[in-house]
């Protein structure tokens, strides 16, 4: 299975103890990570705005980005998230054919599917994986 993981869930697992941190350490044995390069500067600027970077933080994410599929997002013929920031996260599942967005943004919860992927909620996914 491959798995993009919106910024906000990354950032929640890089830097609390909870839900999605015990998501993201399941699903980095099982599953294929598909990330991009501005879904890393979104992280690395979110951590930043709340004075989160730190040198541990920084080889967290160094190591996090070894284990991924990097891919280029893929050009989206018009804007699909009523927030375009948004788009990129699309457009980067698409270009790593990913079977799963996780996310807790409404923008993007609210498609539900986008091509085929389906867009799901860091506890909907913890609970497929605890159902195979």
């Amino acid at each position: 299975m491959k798995i993009l993981f919106e910024s906000n869930v990354l950032f929640a697992a890089f830097t609390v103890r909870g839900f999605c941190e015990e998501l993201f350490e399941e699903t980095i044995d099982l599953c294929t990570i598909i990330w991009s390069a501005p879904l890393r500067a979104e992280l690395v600027r979110a951590l930043r705005r709340k004075q989160l970077v730190t040198p541990s933080v920084l080889d967290a994410i160094n190591a996090f980005t070894d284990i991924c599929e990097i891919v280029k997002p893929a050009p989206l013929p018009r804007r699909v998230c009523r927030d375009p920031d948004d788009d990129v996260v699309l457009a980067s599942a698409l270009a790593g054919r990913a079977d799963l967005i996780v996310t807790g943004d409404d923008d993007l919860l609210v498609l539900k599917n986008f091509q085929r992927i389906r867009i799901l909620t860091p506890r909907q996914v913890l609970e497929i994986l605890h159902t195979k």
